[in-house]
């Protein structure tokens, strides 16, 4: 099974020496980058590293990403449930139950992924580091403004 975080490193080799002189001087520098990229630790808001944020576009944008997605979830699926209890007795309830919360669910799917990389590049411009409970808000945030479009635009239509 592979590692659950993604490990790459850079060497540099340099040539002659600071002094000038003829000798020349090969040295190796490595720089360890971890990118933060599992679940488990995007749901313990746990960075793994020296520095406890986040500082690379793909870390952004998946923790941002993350927690879009889980609670799009959480939300789409206490709406169904609530959904198929309510159209139980209707000849195509569950049918329907399963066409809207599908729909749904694959447009703010879709909206986050977006979104999520806007937020990130934004940081990555900025030259910013992102706190992981930053990361959280903003994926939180999304969700929570995804829901009060669709009542508004819902209130608007009647």
């Amino acid at each position: 099974m592979p590692s659950p975080r993604l490990s790459t490193s850079h060497s540099t080799k340099r040539g002659a020496s600071p002094g000038g002189g003829s000798r020349t001087r090969t040295r190796t520098m490595s720089k360890d980058y971890t990118t933060n990229l599992s679940v488990q630790q995007v749901l313990s808001l746990w960075v793994q590293g020296t520095v406890p944020t986040l500082q690379h576009f793909t870390e952004m944008w998946y923790w941002v990403f993350l927690w879009c997605l889980f609670s799009s979830l959480f939300v789409h699926g206490a709406v169904g449930l609530l959904m198929c209890v309510m159209l139980q007795r209707h000849k195509r309830g569950r049918l329907i139950t399963l066409v809207l919360i599908s729909a749904g669910f694959i447009a703010s799917l879709t909206g986050g992924v977006i979104t999520s990389a806007v937020v990130a590049w934004v940081y990555r411009v900025a030259g910013k580091d992102m706190a992981p409970l930053e990361a959280l808000v903003f994926g939180v945030g999304q969700t929570t403004l995804s829901i009060i479009i669709s009542f508004s635009r819902v209130l608007a239509t009647l």
